[in-house]
């Protein structure tokens, strides 16, 4: 049984069990999926200079466009994100669910070029961008959208005569993800964010000096029951599923976003779609 089959076989039988109507199903398909939350959260830190105070990063992932995600619902995502003012917008990846079987064309450059940010924008490569031969063609539609891939690399982001590291680490499964490479030249006393699609990596980033992960790729299990939780997450978001996580006795934190899209079945059950906002604060 492959996975697709499996998943339908397991969410038609945990709704069966639960005794959940046909309007459930609705639910789950029509009307979940564009209750988008944005989800905020302040980080704190020794590390973070006051002229970082109030900076505000808005992280967006796993729009996989194409799946029962449209170009229409983007749109009002950049209108989303836009009101939210940020000064830093990162995408943690997964554009387009299939990049093999996408009609592209300038359509998405546009829509992703009306973002704004006066610190930039930044992404990472995730799987499924990687995956249907879409390395060259996503990359080449972000660049023109104005965002910079970070592929295991880091750059420095400044604030009047302080500074932050933001670093990019190659997706997991179908990259060449170099952690060693992407904190090259990185002053390490600086406060140090780490994008990378897997949430799970965060065990390995945990061993390097980095105050922060942001990461995608669970879609935070997408179908979620009480006292049950997520019925299937991918392989590196297994153990780290949704929401924010403490690692090397509290020295780093991890927040993995539940996504924007959907994959391999259109639904979302209790685990709405949402967007990060994270503000920065000095810690004395």
């Amino acid at each position: 049984m492959n996975r697709r089959t499996f998943l339908k076989k397991a969410l038609g039988s945990l709704f069966a069990l639960l005794g959940l109507s046909g309007g459930t199903f609705y639910y789950a398909k029509d009307v979940e999926p564009i209750l988008l939350r944005v989800n905020k959260n302040t980080v704190e830190s020794s590390k973070i200079a006051k002229a970082f105070d109030d900076f505000k990063i808005v992280q967006f992932s796993d729009t996989h466009i194409g799946f029962h995600y449209t170009l229409e619902q983007l749109k009002d995502l950049v209108k989303k994100i836009n009101g939210l003012q940020p000064d830093l917008i990162v995408f943690t990846g997964d554009l387009v669910d299939e990049p093999q079987n996408f009609h592209w064309d300038d359509t998405i450059i546009h829509i992703l070029k009306k973002l704004q940010a006066p610190k930039g924008k930044f992404w990472i490569y995730g799987n499924h961008d990687h995956g249907g031969y879409g390395t060259e063609v996503v990359l080449d539609t972000m660049e023109k959208a104005g965002f910079q891939l970070l592929q295991n690399n880091n750059v420095t982001i400044k604030e009047k005569n302080e500074s932050i590291i933001l670093a990019g680490i190659d997706d997991l499964m179908l990259g060449k993800p170099d952690i060693t490479k992407t904190l090259s030249q990185a002053n390490t006393n600086l406060f140090t964010i780490l994008l990378a699609h897997e949430p799970d990596f965060a065990d390995k980033a945990a061993k390097h000096p980095i105050d922060l992960q942001l990461s995608g790729h669970s879609h935070g299990g997408q179908i979620r029951f009480p006292f049950i939780g997520h019925i299937y997450s991918p392989a590196y978001a297994e153990k780290y599923v949704q929401g924010e996580y403490n690692l090397n006795g509290g020295n780093m934190q991890l927040f993995v976003n539940s996504g924007i899209g959907t994959t391999r079945l259109p639904f979302r059950f209790l685990c709405k779609p949402e967007i990060h906002v994270y503000t920065l604060k000095s810690k004395a």
